[in-house]
């Protein structure tokens, strides 16, 4: 299948504006921002989606969704609120076959989505 548009960025081969990096994630923001604030936070380990992720995967999820934490507090986010998102499928709305958490905020996000 080839490299996805993340592992791209993750080896450097495609920019992207980067907001954290350690050795199993990258957060970095979104080039169509849905809010004021969109980053993604992706682990470096390709992952298809949250459905074909392992057991084995149990941690590395942990770590992401407390990076994607962090990162929101980071950018300020964390007072007035923040959304995080994770699509699973063309009708979950996945665009890019490589598991990825969206931080969004900055402003007040409706319910429901989408």
């Amino acid at each position: 299948m080839g490299e996805t548009l993340f592992e791209k960025i993750i080896d450097r081969e495609i920019p992207a504006d980067i907001v954290y990096e350690d050795e199993l994630v990258l957060a970095f923001r979104d080039i169509n921002p849905q809010a004021p604030v969109h980053v993604l936070v992706i682990p470096k380990k390709p992952i298809p989606r949250i459905g074909e992720a392992a057991d084995e995967d149990q941690s590395l999820l942990g770590h992401l969704l407390l990076k994607a934490r962090a990162v929101a507090a980071e950018l300020n986010l964390s007072e007035g609120g923040f959304r995080l998102v994770i699509n699973n499928g063309r009708d979950g709305g996945e665009s890019v076959p490589h598991l990825h958490c969206h931080v969004l905020g900055g402003r007040a996000l409706n319910w429901p989505p989408g």
